[in-house]
């Protein structure tokens, strides 16, 4: 029986799932042909001698005697990213960074490391997709560095682990994860069992040295980070860089987040010189609207603790087709068919042969609830024809009955639009009546979306 060779089972690459055998179709995520095997690897079948440098303790403690403090955090210099991390980097944290390809994850990463190099932070660089020259080419259109960033150009997991351990940086970018490999484990590099154990012996140096550790991830095209989704979980931050390539505006998202909220977004736009933070997202959102148009309503949604003021746009006409054809840009299609399906039941409207088409302007993609009543009056005035009022801004959640639903942090909603200038605030009635008088703007409460349709 030949030696040296151990498995350890099959994993899905879509969600992680361990079986000990192959299957066709994971039991978990219902994928076919996503099962491949991953070979043990040696270190782990000799005994894992690492165990220790992993920094837990080997007894149990009572809860009593842990003493709990607010962590010490690193702020990057950059406002938006730190918002999103929840305050700043935390020591010894591990946090993936995931986008589309050219999205611009390296370029946020490498400003931040600038910034913090120029605070006086010790930064390695450790890159295995671009060679020095390339990342050089690229700090220079940022601006300049000094000499706390240093570049290391490898892709073998044991000598970037001896090089951390020698150089003993405060942080620590490895782009990108799909490119490492261990030479313990028979695989190629990205594959399922590669990308896992590269991500171990990055988590035992993070938590071990105390090293705040970046990795940046590949995505799939369904827009999860590529390798098995037990990835996300084995890290403390997962961010999600969004946009689209060839447009300006950026979007970073956090979706776990062990320090901090998971739903703060940071927004940027990409810039010659790299990218630029904006600062005010509301004004940024509603730039260029259009005056007297029918379709066009300005709504509020909350990302985390922040109010978005943003634009919601609608355009309903008759159909020259047997099938009306609906779509939606920014938002879910089926809340879209359920909104107007509510306005022809309930205001009798007759919707059912026209196309409808809604767009949330600005590229930013909203699934909150509180912009219904902003969709289903933008609908109302493209299908009329009437424009609403530009300083008329509306939210709240539309039921199927009609009657239009609280919203949460409502008073934090009507001051960003005073903030931008609006004049009339349509929301819910339950919110209105809880409301502090807000000098300078008009509260309208509504109960049904029927009120709400007869301000058009």
């Amino acid at each position: 029986m030949a030696k040296g060779k151990h498995t350890a089972g099959f994993f899905c690459g879509s969600c992680g799932y361990e079986s000990p055998k192959w299957l066709g179709q994971c039991p978990i995520c219902k994928e076919w042909n996503t099962f491949a095997e991953a070979p043990a690897s040696r270190a782990a079948v000799s005994g894992g001698a690492k165990g220790a440098e992993t920094g837990f303790h080997g007894k149990p403690v009572m809860l009593s005697e842990v003493t709990a403090k607010e962590e010490d955090r690193i702020l990057t210099g950059i406002g938006e990213l730190d918002r999103v991390l929840g305050g700043g980097i935390v020591q010894g944290s591990l946090t993936l960074v995931g986008g589309d390809p050219g999205i611009g994850k390296s370029t946020l990463l490498l400003q931040m490391c600038r910034l913090l190099a120029l605070a006086g932070h010790k930064i390695l660089y450790i890159s295995g997709e671009e060679s020095l020259k390339q990342i050089k080419m690229r700090a220079e259109r940022i601006g300049p560095f000094n000499d706390r960033l240093s570049l290391y150009c490898e892709t073998n997991l044991e000598m970037i682990e001896e090089t951390i351990r020698q150089f003993a940086p405060e942080i620590v970018i490895i782009d990108s994860i799909q490119t490492m490999f261990s030479e313990n484990i028979a695989a190629t590099a990205g594959s399922v069992s590669q990308v896992k154990e590269s991500t171990g012996i990055l988590l035992r140096l993070a938590k071990g040295m105390g090293i705040s550790v970046f990795i940046v991830g590949h995505v799939t095209k369904e827009g999860t980070v590529a390798g098995p989704r037990v990835l996300e979980h084995m890290v403390d931050t997962v961010l999600y860089f969004e946009g689209e390539r060839h447009a300006s505006y950026r979007i970073l998202r956090g979706v776990k987040n062990r320090f901090g909220s998971t739903n703060e977004i940071g927004v940027f736009e990409m810039k010659e010189n790299g990218l630029a933070e904006v600062a005010n997202p509301s004004e940024y959102m509603l730039s260029g609207r259009p005056e007297d148009a029918c379709g066009c309503v300005a709504a509020c949604s909350m990302e985390g603790t922040r109010p978005l003021m943003i634009e919601v746009q609608a355009l309903v006409c008759h159909s020259s087709f047997g099938v009306p054809r609906r779509q939606a840009a920014g938002t879910d299609l089926n809340r879209v068919n359920l909104l107007m399906a509510v306005l022809e039941k309930r205001l009798g409207l007759q919707m059912s042969g026209c196309d409808a088409y809604v767009n949330i302007a600005g590229g930013m993609k909203i699934q909150e609830p509180a912009v219904d009543l902003g969709i289903a009056m933008a609908v109302v005035s493209s299908f009329k024809n009437r424009a609403i009022d530009e300083k008329l801004v509306a939210f709240g959640e539309m039921g199927l009955s009609g009657e239009v639903r609280g919203v949460s942090m409502a008073q934090k909603r009507v001051q960003e639009a005073k903030k931008l200038g609006f004049t009339t605030c349509v929301l819910p009635k339950v919110n209105a009546d809880a409301l502090k008088e807000i000098e300078g703007i008009r509260i309208v409460g509504v109960s049904g979306v029927q009120d709400a349709i007869d301000m058009i």
